[in-house]
């Protein structure tokens, strides 16, 4: 019998694999911290005979060079993937043995990259279970335009083939087992579901039901913003990503923060928003530990840029360590817990400003107070309609377009309030006074505040 095991890492929304049988076992898509993957197995009692890439990553730092390197397993890699490192160059067709009576054939899928390969797991020559990476999600496949742009029509055409091929030479009940789709901005659309088959996906999804050309359309006109420290994780994973280091960050004063932020250096506060709001140190930012933290902090911080992180507890601290690492965003220059009155120097006082809700926007703007409303929203997200008047800044442009946002208290919004408290210490540590909304959007058109529609044309 074989078994698969699910690796999530739910920040970045990927998962990885373990899938083996009594004695040996692969893992495909390994994250950065590979002590989990180590973990697993040791948990199943299976030695790690081989590790499969379905394509150079361009959403995380792979550890599979180190997994493989630490483990002796083979390293399994698409042979049209440029890179620096031996490895096992996979082509199509190719199977790699993985058990008793277990082996991984690979199929070129080519879309969410040129070389992508997905792997049919085949017990006793019946395939069990396909690992589509970015090809087939569920729901969904991979975007096709985060290699270059000019190929992304083509990829996009590649990905309507790939999802076919797989549809047509696999029966309707193998899983389907992407590692792509579970909040990844690599993912084209949002994807539904936490399991499926090639029948469901057959059953549902447009790639499988569309002719090329409405698919092709349909796939480019939604895509998304592309997180800007993308384009730093396929040239580390090409060149071959260093060993992670997990162990503690130096420990740092009030003194040695002020001087940091005097520096220009960011000063990161992964405490709960409602707590940051309470008391701060003034020119920190808040992303929260329990929020998205590596994908927002690695879009917004200027590369290479050192952070010192902020915390209620050493145990926060390790959680933030481990998911920026999963970005390329390796070790703090230091860390501190404790509350603010640790982290401010003798003399000072911690800063802080007003969280609201909807309800409370609409009140000061019927009593004329001087309220600027920016929503941080992605575009796509505004598409659907916004608040009459307001500023769109997505989040992760905040910091660096501060200078178009007019003068006045500043509320700001996003969909629910993780994002909004982002924006709202830019902007506080920036000096402007500012509101965090932390409200669901839903609830500004029930709470009176005017929302335009697309289809209306008054301006953006």
């Amino acid at each position: 019998m074989f078994f698969v095991d699910v690796l999530e890492t739910e920040g970045l929304g990927n998962r990885s694999y373990l899938a083996g049988g009594a004695r040996a076992a692969v893992v495909v898509d390994p994250p950065r911290d590979i002590d989990r993957v180590i973990a697993a197995a040791t948990r199943r009692g299976v030695r790690i005979a081989a590790v499969a890439e379905t394509h150079v990553h361009n959403d995380y730092v792979t550890g599979g060079l180190e997994l493989a390197r630490l483990t002796g397993a083979r390293y399994l890699v698409p042979a049209g993937a440029g890179v620096a490192y031996d490895r096992v160059a996979v082509a199509d067709g190719d199977v790699e043995p993985v058990d008793e009576v277990l082996e991984l054939r690979a199929v070129a899928t080519p879309g969410h990259t040129p070389h992508h390969t997905s792997y049919v797991l085949e017990e006793a020559g019946r395939a069990v279970a396909v690992f589509t990476g970015g090809s087939l999600l569920i729901g969904g496949v991979g975007r096709p335009d985060l290699v270059e742009p000019r190929l992304t029509e083509d990829l996009a055409r590649a990905q309507h083939a790939s999802a076919h091929r797989l549809a047509e030479r696999l029966d309707d009940e193998v899983p389907v087992l992407p590692t792509h789709g579970f909040g990844s901005f690599c993912s084209s659309s949002p994807a539904g579901g936490a399991r499926s088959t090639i029948g469901a996906e057959k059953a549902a999804y447009p790639a499988l039901l569309q002719d090329v050309d409405s698919f092709v359309a349909g796939l480019l006109a939604g895509l998304d913003d592309v997180p800007a420290y993308y384009a730093h994780m396929g040239p580390a994973n090409a060149e071959g990503p260093a060993p992670v280091d997990l162990t503690e960050p130096r420990r740092a004063d009030a003194d040695e923060i002020a001087g940091r932020l005097a520096a220009g250096e960011w000063v990161v506060d992964l405490r709960s928003r409602v707590a940051f709001a309470a008391g701060h140190v003034a020119g920190s930012f808040n992303f929260e530990v329990d929020g998205q933290l590596a994908t927002y902090l690695a879009w917004m911080i200027p590369w290479g840029k050192p952070v010192t992180l902020l915390a209620h507890s050493a145990e926060d601290v390790a959680r933030a360590q481990r998911e920026l690492a999963r970005v390329g965003i390796d070790r703090p220059a230091a860390a501190a817990v404790g509350s603010p009155a640790d982290w401010v120097q003798d003399g000072t006082r911690p800063a802080s400003f007003r969280r609201a809700a909807f309800a409370e926007l609409a009140a000061a703007r019927r009593a004329g107070e001087d309220v600027v409303v920016v929503d941080v929203r992605r575009t796509a997200e505004r598409a659907d309609g916004w608040i009459e008047g307001s500023v769109h800044i997505p989040v992760h442009e905040i910091h660096r377009r501060l200078h178009e946002v007019p003068p006045g208290t500043v509320w700001v919004h996003c969909a629910g309030g993780m994002r909004a408290a982002v924006a709202a210490s830019v902007l506080d540590a920036a000096g402007r006074e500012v509101v965090a909304v932390d409200d669901g959007f839903a609830a500004a058109e029930a709470a009176g505040l005017a929302l335009v529609a697309p289809s209306d044309d008054r301006a953006a």
